[in-house]
């Protein structure tokens, strides 16, 4: 059964930011029912990272609703684009991959993104379909539609022009590029985080000089880390993956700060205001576990989920050493003595990245040793079969001696 235009308005338009425009999408609705086509929903995601989090999947529940609407997605891999590299809104260019880095992460990308949508609804395209074969002559001919002066209105080129930062004719192009692909794929919507409102726009531009009616824009506020404070990112270790196991995505999502749960349940389980109430009026230890709880059955199951929930409350509340941990062996040149520097082993054992981030995991508390706090960054350990090294709050390693 077909839903009624403005429904699907509604729907679509549901926890949306921006949105150009409401008119012009009634228009396409009305247009796609009487030709009985679904409409081609445009979203693009450059593989820069193997993984998604749950950051990219406030875009893709949208991309779902769409398809439960009996519309189309068309999935632009931007292996092309990732190639180039786009600031989108840091303050530092984005570091370019190669075309090995960029197929493999693409690979990854193909795969999770069907956690979410419907593959029988999905078109996966990759840009460099276009742009591989594109000659010189005609990317200058592209260029030609756009000004300097346009570029400069974005937000990001703005800033760091006005503060004598270096931009590149490279991140000039990547708008046009990502733009020209709404004209290759003759997108009617093209979602995106409010980062990439000019990108968005320059589309249906774009569009209009290549005689289409331009795409509706439609974009999704930026999903905020578990540190509450910044977008959510690999970079920035905030995220919490998709592929990540049940019980680190639970522990993730239970530490983040109790507002900021809201969010996720709004953006992430794409709860109404009603139900939002609902948890709202129990513990917020209860309401986060349910969140927690939502969010790994939907990447897990339901039965992971429980499990984690059950392991969480009795490693946090119960204050007991997870029923399942890695373990580490003491390599046998280090054997002789059976001793390890605290900031090597945390290395060593794969709980701490660097020397540096040891440290300072050191100087903050956050390492134990069968549950004893150790905070001298130069402490030397003698090791023992069986131990268990603890870094933050949920990375634990039993360690091995033969």
């Amino acid at each position: 059964m077909s839903v009624a235009v403005d429904q699907q308005i509604e729907r679509i338009g549901a926890r949306s930011v921006d949105f150009v425009s409401a008119e012009e999408l009634q228009k396409k609705l009305s247009e796609a029912a009487a030709a009985a086509r679904p409409l081609r929903v445009k979203y693009g995601a450059d593989p820069s990272a193997p993984d998604l989090h749950l950051g990219h999947v406030v875009g893709l529940n949208k991309l779902r609703e769409c398809q439960d609407l009996g519309h189309t997605v068309v999935f632009i891999i931007g292996d092309f684009t990732a190639m180039i590299g786009d600031p989108s809104g840091k303050s530092k260019t984005r570091p370019q991959l190669s075309r090995e880095q960029v197929m493999a992460n693409a690979g990854s990308y193909q795969k999770q993104v069907f956690k979410v949508l419907d593959p029988e609804r999905t078109e996966i395209r990759f840009n460099s379909e276009w742009f591989g074969g594109m000659t010189f002559e005609e990317v200058i001919r592209l260029s030609s539609h756009v000004t300097v002066a346009q570029m400069l209105q974005r937000d990001d080129f703005a800033k760091r022009y006005g503060e004598n930062q270096p931009i590149s004719l490279v991140e000039f192009l990547y708008p046009l590029v990502q733009a020209y692909d709404s004209v290759m794929v003759n997108a009617d919507i093209e979602l995106g985080g409010t980062d990439q409102l000019f990108n968005l726009l320059l589309g249906r531009e774009l569009q209009k000089i290549f005689k289409q009616p331009p795409q509706t824009v439609l974009t999704l506020p930026l999903l905020e880390g578990t540190d509450g404070v910044q977008k959510m990112s690999k970079s920035l270790n905030n995220y919490v993956g998709v592929t990540e196991s049940p019980q680190e995505q639970f522990g993730k999502i239970m530490s983040i700060s109790d507002d900021l749960m809201w969010r996720y349940y709004e953006l992430i389980l794409c709860a109404d205001a009603g139900q939002i109430a609902t948890q709202q009026q129990r513990h917020p230890r209860e309401a986060k576990d349910e969140l927690a709880r939502q969010i790994v059955a939907r990447f897990h199951g339901p039965e992971a989920a429980a499990a984690a929930s059950r392991e969480f409350a009795r490693i946090f509340s119960e204050r007991e050493n997870p029923a399942d941990m890695p373990e580490w062996s003491l390599p046998s040149e280090q054997a002789a003595d059976g001793t390890c520097g605290l900031v090597a082993l945390l290395v060593q054992t794969g709980l701490a990245e660097s020397n540096g981030a040891a440290r300072r995991l050191i100087l903050q508390g956050g390492v134990r040793l069968d549950d004893q706090k150790v905070t001298d960054p130069r402490a030397e350990i003698p090791l023992r079969d069986g131990q268990i090294l603890r870094a933050g709050k949920r990375k634990f390693v039993r360690i091995r001696v033969a």
